[in-house]
């Protein structure tokens, strides 16, 4: 009995959580209308919790939130889940230790996927969360574009990660779509995805201004601003 209180107090935590990120895409300028969506993981019952389809952000509550396992199968509520659940599902069965996800139509990161470019790193501000180019996803073929079309996105995302750690690289842009960014938590998550469009938009600028001028930050520098916020001796904000 207090196993089965514990379980279902983790989950009624988490929607929480998945319903202010989803209100903090719309209040952090990631989203206009009904275009974007934020869930996350319950690692002790496999639960993915979501955004209802097409929900507006400012009526938004948590009974307007979809629960399913990771097959997609409906567990609780009423609201049917977002179009991208396939791609969320595909993020968390292929990148363990992911808790949260945010998909986002943010200008700056669109752009560059619109492009079906990388976003450069060219400066520090980039290194501080992404260690390197944050990748564009290959171009999707018309045999991927059926009814699994959302569940073949996740696929070539997780694709572009064969040589990349997840844990460390937490976004892809998808060609011509947009950007999915994750972390260890929703609100996590979002936190990435803001970040994620305040260095697109910086890599946007530089590009205009340099005239497509080539990333000149180097390893060492790169590296050096990431490990100190996210290495095993990172030393950034208060301990």
């Amino acid at each position: 009995m207090q196993a089965h209180t514990e379980l279902r107090s983790g989950l009624d935590a988490l929607k929480r959580e998945v319903l202010a990120a989803n209100v903090g895409v719309s209040t952090s300028g990631l989203a206009v209308l009904t275009w974007g969506n934020a869930s996350g993981l319950d690692p002790e019952t496999g639960y993915v919790v979501i955004k209802g389809s097409g929900v507006e952000y400012d009526s938004m509550t948590v009974d307007d939130l979809a629960v399913v396992d990771l097959d997609g199968r409906p567990v609780e509520g009423t609201a049917k889940p977002s179009t991208d659940l396939p791609v969320h599902l595909e993020l968390y069965r292929n990148f363990p230790g992911i808790r949260g996800v945010v998909h986002t139509h943010s200008p700056y990161a669109t752009v560059w996927a619109q492009l079906g470019s990388d976003i450069p790193c060219y400066g520090t501000t980039h290194a501080d969360y992404f260690p390197g180019p944050v990748p564009c996803t290959r171009l999707m073929g018309a045999e991927e574009l059926g009814d699994d079309y959302e569940q073949k996105t996740g696929q070539v995302i997780v694709e572009a990660f064969r040589d990349r750690d997840p844990q460390v690289m937490r976004a892809a842009l998808v060609r011509f779509h947009g950007p999915f960014v994750w972390g260890n938590s929703p609100l996590d998550a979002l936190h990435n995805a803001v970040v994620l469009e305040y260095v697109a938009a910086q890599a946007y600028r530089t590009a205009a201004l340099g005239e497509g001028a080539e990333p000149q930050i180097g390893h060492d520098l790169m590296e050096r601003h990431y490990e100190r916020k996210f290495g095993k001796d990172a030393y950034y904000g208060q301990r």
